[in-house]
């Protein structure tokens, strides 16, 4: 068993966070414009201007000391291997498209689900052959949904903890951090290090 990747959506529908661990096929970029800035630099559009460099590594607060760790923003961001030379590897959706197909299905199945069940029941994971898929949404509209190997357990329990320990921690309360702004990601080098380090450390990750 494994888990393959994480996605996290504001309440405006939007992906501000992407992070996978074992996925078959890599994620293929996003068309330019297609996502926010700074969800992950591994499907932000291929551009040559000094605005690629990696957003999460700028204007960050660490909680601990107070340090603000910046990066100069002329500094070159080593493009991605094979970014876009090996169609075998990039022949899927671009990223904008499969986070709108997975937001859309979580959307779909928990109206489903409140309409033929009611407003007690609650949609927090769903099977096929080859993922599962897990689901955690929290008061202020985020929601936190993780892909699976199909015969894992559920995984509501990870969610709820990235989201009480390195979201709260890193995000929430980093006043550096633009919540809600219809305009910027979350990505920062200590919301994403926590978060790999905890994914990394459970039973379930092979």
């Amino acid at each position: 068993m494994t888990i393959y990747s994480l996605y996290i959506y504001d309440r405006h529908c939007a992906c501000v966070y992407y992070h996978d661990w074992q996925r078959v096929k890599p994620a293929r970029p996003a068309i330019e414009g297609g996502i926010l800035p700074a969800v992950s630099h591994e499907v932000t559009p291929n551009t040559n201007t000094p605005a690629a460099v990696d957003p999460s590594r700028r204007n960050t607060l660490m909680s601990l000391s107070g340090v603000v760790v910046a990066v100069n923003d002329e500094v070159p961001r080593t493009p991605l291997p094979n970014a876009t030379s090996s169609p075998s590897l990039n022949s899927g959706l671009p990223f904008d498209e499969e986070a709108k197909l997975v937001y859309g299905v979580v959307l779909s199945l928990r109206n489903m689900i409140r309409k033929i069940s009611g407003k007690d029941e609650q949609f927090v994971n769903y099977r096929t052959s080859t993922y599962k898929l897990h689901l955690y949404e929290t008061l202020s509209g985020y929601k936190f949904i993780m892909l699976s190997d199909p015969n894992a357990d559920s995984l509501r329990f990870v969610l709820r903890q990235i989201y009480s320990g390195p979201f709260l921690e890193y995000v929430v309360r980093n006043p550096l951090v633009q919540m809600d702004s219809k305009e910027h990601g979350i990505d920062n080098e200590y919301f994403r290090t926590s978060t790999d380090r905890m994914i990394r450390g459970l039973s379930v990750f092979q």
